[in-house]
């Protein structure tokens, strides 16, 4: 399994009893989807290795406590913790109307309600603290707020996204 056929799913955080059992910090807004696992994959060395899971169970609010197959001491769960969790992007919920997962729009064509036509969505930056569309004007980088202010529709079957910018932001990477 290559990473870019994966979603994140969370990181290795905390042993929870000298089983083996470790908790799973999920980064999820529905942490409820992911409780009954089979199996999930662990980031060592830049490679994802599958790991069977024998039980699992919501702790607290978006952690959930596993107990993984041939993990049974604390020495072998301490080796897992601040590694990160994948799954295969085909579970990840399908959304609808205007929730998007970042992967899944690249490719899109970004429309301007007052603009036009801006470009192509190249990437989303989730780095800064404030996400970003990137999208390329034929050779132009243009970066939009990624918001639901500013999202007017998302057009899977078209794949296109129209936005309403501020006045003017387009026009700012064009002259």
């Amino acid at each position: 399994m290559k990473k870019e056929d994966c979603f994140y799913l969370g990181k290795l955080v905390k042993k929870y009893s000298f089983k083996g059992e470790v908790l799973l910090k999920l980064d999820t807004d529905q942490p409820e989807l992911y409780e009954y696992l089979d199996a999930l994959f662990l980031d060592i060395n830049n490679s994802l290795i599958p790991y069977f899971i024998e039980k699992s169970q919501l702790h607290k609010s978006n952690l959930l406590r596993l107990k993984f197959e041939d993990v049974s001491t604390e020495i072998d769960a301490e080796q897992l913790l601040k590694k990160e969790v994948y799954l295969p992007l085909a579970l990840l919920p399908k959304l609808e109307g205007n929730a998007f997962y970042y992967h899944e729009i690249i490719g899109f064509h970004i429309v301007d309600e007052n603009f036009g036509s801006v470009g192509l969505i190249s990437g989303v930056n989730d780095s800064s603290a404030q996400v970003l569309f990137e999208i390329d004007r034929n050779g132009i980088e243009i970066l939009i707020p990624l918001n639901d202010d500013i999202i007017s529709s998302v057009d899977r079957t078209n794949k296109t996204v129209t936005v309403n910018t501020p006045p003017g932001l387009i026009e700012l990477y064009l002259n």
